[in-house]
């Protein structure tokens, strides 16, 4: 299992090449617009996004397809706007492409927490603990686009992070309880800041 966890981490890693540090998931515009300022903003944002956004959504795709479902359609359909689902395809096609060449089987295309979710069945590794370090992941690559153009020091960087430590838990708990039906996202600003983010003159990410 430890053998397996290294292999979990070094996916979900800043090197592994998804190239997810060009994506701010609305995050570049919420900042331009004032809306987040200091570590405390960047905190609340980020809490929402994962228990009533993206963060559960995508988590509870990731479990199903874990389990072995095929729900590439239903996630398409359910994407909150063009550039969110361009940034999880993107990311997915690219994490696909290089993990097929470290696994027995090919991982097929797909948004990113799903192609996640395939590739991890060949790890011995619980449902919860793909979905927590994913979700680790994920929060940390916007807590990244953050301290860059808030900006926020690198401490202020890691101690909202170490915050979100439960609510990753505790998401990644109920996801593994919960089917596609039963997702409803209520992360409104996230959702607006993506769309508005199509539409900024001047941007440094591509979401």
């Amino acid at each position: 299992m430890t053998g397996d966890l290294l292999k979990l981490n070094q996916w979900l890693s800043p090197a592994f090449p998804v190239g997810g540090f060009a994506y701010s998931h609305g995050l570049e515009q919420a900042i331009d617009a004032g809306g987040i300022q200091s570590a405390d903003d960047l905190f609340v944002w980020l809490s929402d996004v994962l228990r009533h956004g993206s963060g559960l959504s995508d988590a509870v795709f990731l479990c199903v397809t874990h389990s072995g479902r095929d729900v590439l359609n239903e996630y398409r359909a359910m994407a909150p706007s063009k550039e969110r689902l361009e940034e999880a395809e993107a990311q997915g096609a690219a994490f696909a492409q290089t993990v097929s060449h470290l696994l027995p089987d090919p991982v097929a295309d797909g948004p990113l927490p799903i192609a996640i979710g395939h590739a991890a069945r060949h790890l011995s590794l619980s449902t919860s603990q793909v979905t927590a370090f994913y979700l680790h992941s994920f929060v940390s690559n916007l807590i990244s686009a953050a301290v860059r153009f808030v900006p926020l020091g690198q401490t202020d960087g890691q101690l909202v992070l170490a915050r979100l430590h439960p609510i990753i838990l505790q998401i990644a708990s109920t996801a593994q309880t919960m089917g596609i039906d039963q997702i409803g996202t209520a992360a409104l600003g996230s959702d607006m800041a993506a769309m508005k983010h199509e539409t900024m003159e001047v941007r440094l990410f591509r979401s």
